[in-house]
């Protein structure tokens, strides 16, 4: 049996998640499950949360790789949460985990992630408009290295094709 893709969604939290985080990522998470790809997340509220509910309406498979030591403190929309017990730490175990990732919004958490991301070369695509810390890199490169383009997409459908593409 062939590896599943495993595609990481990244963003706000409950702070700072807004109803239009929670729609696009929850439809990002739909689009993941219907591609057949595993959903990954930092497994707590906000974007993750949204992401891996709308993953499990459409009958995909959810990972939650949480900050704590505690698997009860993962969302509810996880099938699989890895407690790591590792803090910010497990921002980098996130970002190694995934073939992909699609950023939604976001803060420095995020932010974090993407570096890990970036420095590994890990194919990334971010949603255009809705404000967060790697808006100003969208369609460019975090650095003078140019380890990895961060692609921009208008919509969860366009993303997730994006990041399909990518992947292969």
């Amino acid at each position: 049996m062939a590896k599943k893709r495993q595609i990481l969604v990244i963003g706000h939290n409950t702070n700072g998640c807004t109803p239009e985080h929670e729609k696009v990522a929850y439809d990002v998470g739909v689009e993941i499950a219907k591609s057949g790809s595993v959903l990954l997340t930092g497994g707590l509220g906000g974007v993750m949360q949204a992401a891996s509910h709308g993953a499990k309406d459409a009958e995909g498979l959810t990972v939650g790789i949480i900050p704590q030591d505690d698997a009860t403190l993962a969302n509810e929309y996880c099938d699989i949460v890895i407690p790591t017990g590792m803090g910010l730490t497990r921002d980098f175990l996130n970002a190694l985990s995934a073939d992909g990732i699609v950023v939604v919004g976001g803060g420095s958490g995020t932010l974090s992630e993407v570096c890990a991301a970036y420095m590994h070369k890990k194919p990334m695509v971010a949603i255009r408009n809705l404000n967060g810390p790697v808006t100003q890199y969208i369609d460019g490169y975090l650095d003078h290295r140019e380890n990895v383009k961060i692609e921009g997409a208008d919509s969860a459908q366009e993303a997730v094709k994006k990041i399909l593409e990518l992947i292969k």
